[in-house]
């Protein structure tokens, strides 16, 4: 179980195939890479996210754990980036082996779920008009409230 929050740039499919390469027995593995979004309707030029590293790494470490139990995960890691990042970028990224899919897929899912609603991290997005805080939003709210 690995949790890594961090300002430095990392490549997706590296931190998969080193992942990977640790998959004692697991039948399943399943990857989210989310990256910076810019709408060509609401352009923004950068995302700034904001946290106290070490108040996200033990929150995202009790939550990696809580996963672990609950999907007998073999295996799951989180990193999440914070700083200012360009459209494109990738943010985060979620990987969990299990020996089956529906748990590696389901504890992917829940790890996410958390982060979108529940991880202190903070983002403002740049763009023509200025800066603003990115708000709450409902759905990622529901997404999560399937988990209680």
């Amino acid at each position: 179980m690995a949790v890594r929050v961090t300002t430095e740039a990392f490549d997706p499919g590296a931190e998969l195939n080193a992942f990977l390469e640790a998959s004692n027995g697991a039948g399943a593995a399943a990857t989210f890479t989310g990256v910076v979004r810019s709408d060509p309707q609401d352009p923004i030029s950068a995302l700034t996210l904001e946290c106290y590293p070490e108040l996200a790494v033990n929150q995202l470490t009790a939550i990696v754990e809580q996963a672990r139990h609950r999907f007998s995960l073999l295996a799951a890691t989180i990193i999440h980036r914070y700083g200012t990042l360009a459209p494109g970028e990738p943010i985060v990224q979620v990987m969990t082996l299990s020996p089956h899919r529906q748990a590696a897929f389901e504890g992917a899912e829940f790890l996410m779920d958390y982060l979108k609603t529940d991880a202190p991290f903070w983002k403002q997005e740049t763009g023509p008009q200025g800066t603003s805080w990115v708000q709450a939003k409902s759905e990622d709210d529901k997404a999560k409230a399937r988990w209680e």
